[in-house]
């Protein structure tokens, strides 16, 4: 059994998902420490100042102090912080599609691969059955 799940385990394609998954944090964090730290303070100059977080609609207010017996922590719908959140969404989003576009460009289009036998084949056949 040991051999068999150290098989599974050093297959080209565990070890390939892993590395995949592994990149694909360490680039999460890069684009949303981007869009945080960069896209987000310029959306928030060009609304004024406004941090969009700190739009709530406030269903039931807080009751008494906080730590202290009976407090009661305010009821609110923070519609700011979704708000930021679908900001942040499409932001990553256009971010990937420009670094994809921008991969695209530095590889060059690749060109149609030629016919297999098989391929060339099939088409003289389809030709053929046309006339």
């Amino acid at each position: 059994m040991w051999k068999e799940f150290k098989d599974f385990i050093m297959t080209g394609n565990v070890l390939d998902f892993a590395i995949a998954v592994i990149l694909a944090g360490a680039v999460g964090l890069v684009v949303n420490g981007f869009v945080q730290d960069i896209i987000m303070p310029v959306v928030g100059h060009f609304s004024g100042g406004m941090d969009f977080s700190d739009l709530k609609y406030v269903l039931s207010p807080a009751q008494g102090v906080e730590g202290e017996a009976g407090y009661v922590a305010e009821n609110a719908v923070r519609w700011g912080a979704w708000l930021n959140t679908i900001i942040s969404l499409l932001t990553v989003g256009w971010v990937l599609f420009l670094m994809g576009k921008a991969k695209i460009r530095a590889m060059g289009a690749a060109p149609d691969p030629a016919p297999t036998a098989d391929q060339a084949l099939l088409s003289e056949i389809r030709d053929l059955l046309k006339k």
